[in-house]
Formats: structure tokens, C-alpha cells, sequence
């Protein structure tokens, strides 16, 4: 499965440069090790898509409750850059 997601600029360039290897996120799909994660930059400013996009395989998924995760989110692992 592909979950695509929107992802603000400060962050995209992190993840897409290596720097920031995982995605903070509600739990308001069924995400699963193993599914890609398609982030498209988003400019909330503009409130618009700028086209740039990178993915992703999902490596592992840490659920909250629990280490300072909130119930209903969740920290995914990213490995494996899609080209």
C-alpha cells in the first residue's frame, strides 16, 4: 500500500537529504512495515503543492501509548529510498 502524505518544506528537505530518517504521525490510516510513504512537499503559507516528492519504505512502526508518544501516533522508521 502508499500512504501519500503532505510535508512542509523545512521537513521535506530534511527527509529527503538523509538528515531526517523517520515521520511523526496520526494514526489515521493503517500504516504497515513494509508499505511506502509517498512525501509531497506542502507550502502551508501558500496553502499549495510546490512538486517535489520523494518516497519510502516504511522499516518499522513505534505506536503510542507510550515513550513519549502520544495515544494515536505513531514514529515510522524510513528506509530504503524509492527512485
Amino acid at each position: 500500500m502508499t500512504h501519500a502524505l503532505k510535508t512542509w518544506p523545512e521537513y521535506y528537505k530534511d527527509v529527503e537529504s538523509g538528515k531526517k530518517p523517520f515521520e511523526i504521525r496520526k494514526l489515521d490510516r493503517p500504516f504497515s512495515e513494509g508499505d511506502k510513504i509517498l512525501l509531497q512537499e506542502y507550502d502551508p503559507e501558500k496553502e499549495e503543492y510546490t512538486g517535489k516528492e520523494c518516497s519510502f519504505i516504511i522499516g518499522y512502526i513505534l505506536k503510542g501509548p507510550g515513550f513519549g508518544i502520544q495515544k494515536g501516533y505513531c514514529v515510522m522508521a524510513l528506509k530504503e529510498p524509492i527512485q
